[in-house]
């Protein structure tokens, strides 16, 4: 069994694979007579010829070590997670080789904090740490196939 040991998230290291949700370091303008920083256009939402949706996923947790098997992926557009609750959550992503997944990456994503992945990139399913959570997604609805699930030789995923 392959094991990867579980990064802190990087802008940089994440780039491959989409964008961060979390504020800059300054908001791009203030609105609501002055009370509001809006930290505008985070991320793209690819959606081809669908509709972009917004919902709510409740998952449950897992603990370290863990065991991933299944990965997936959405051609047709991408998909944006937000934990609404204090807790790090992790996100486990693969680049694509020749149309199925290279070897998984995991990032811990911080309290607050969000990611958007890309269409087409495959990924491990929500991955709450500890306790159950729940997350704002935005994604694609719409004609087409877009989820493609691959089970994989177990990855153990470490801290």
């Amino acid at each position: 069994m392959t094991e990867i040991t579980a990064i802190p998230v990087t802008e940089a290291a994440f780039a491959p694979f989409g964008e961060l949700l979390t504020p800059r370091p300054r908001a791009d303008r203030m609105i609501n007579e002055g009370r509001c920083e809006r930290h505008h256009a985070l991320a793209t939402v690819e959606r081809g010829e669908g509709e972009a949706i917004i919902s709510i996923f409740r998952s449950q947790p897992v603990s370290l070590p863990y065991e991933c098997r299944l990965l997936e992926r959405h051609p047709l557009g991408s998909q944006a997670f937000m934990p609404l609750g204090p807790d790090p959550w992790l996100s486990v992503v693969a680049p694509d080789n020749a149309g199925a997944p290279g070897a998984p990456l995991a990032f811990v994503i911080p309290a607050g904090m969000g990611v958007n992945l890309r269409a087409g990139v495959w990924h491990g399913v929500l991955t709450p740490l500890d306790r159950a959570a729940d997350f704002l997604v935005i994604d694609r609805e719409g004609g087409g196939e877009n989820l493609q699930e691959i089970t994989i030789p177990p990855v153990r995923i470490v801290a």
